[in-house]
């Protein structure tokens, strides 16, 4: 890898579900793999909701996450264009995520978990939880 961390985003429109999942994941596949200084890890919403929804903070808790206290958070256009990988959750064809980037972009046609039952959320979050080990396999390898 060069000097410079490899920059991943994971954004979607409320910033309180998909992409906290994936965040917290990442996160978590950046300490295990000892990667924290060459990847860094940005998230944020078009349009970011009050609070991470509540199915989400339940099924993450099962995994030992703890996201009841992680705020939404707006992404800016200025947040994105140093990006190299952005991730979109399922809602950049639509044209609900209105930003360009100058990195590769991948939307990972998930569904929404908002309002969704235990169930659907949890098979959301071991999809995504998939996912994003296989970005790091693909940006680190997989030793």
């Amino acid at each position: 890898m060069s000097d410079d961390p490899t920059r991943v985003a994971f954004v979607c429109v409320q910033n309180a579900g998909r992409s906290q999942m994936a965040t917290a994941f990442a996160r978590r596949e950046r300490s295990t793999r000892g990667v924290g200084d060459d990847i860094e890890v940005v998230t944020g919403g078009t349009d970011p909701a009050d609070h991470v929804h509540d199915e989400v903070v339940e099924v993450m808790g099962e995994r030992g996450f703890d996201l009841a206290d992680e705020t939404p958070r707006a992404i800016s256009q200025d947040d994105i264009m140093g990006v190299d990988i952005v991730v979109t959750m399922g809602c950049s064809a639509e044209g609900i995520c209105p930003m360009t980037w100058r990195g590769d972009a991948r939307d990972w046609a998930l569904d929404d978990p908002d309002g969704q039952d235990l169930d659907a959320v949890r098979e959301i979050r071991d999809d995504i939880e998939a996912r994003v080990s296989a970005l790091f396999d693909e940006l680190v390898g997989d030793d």
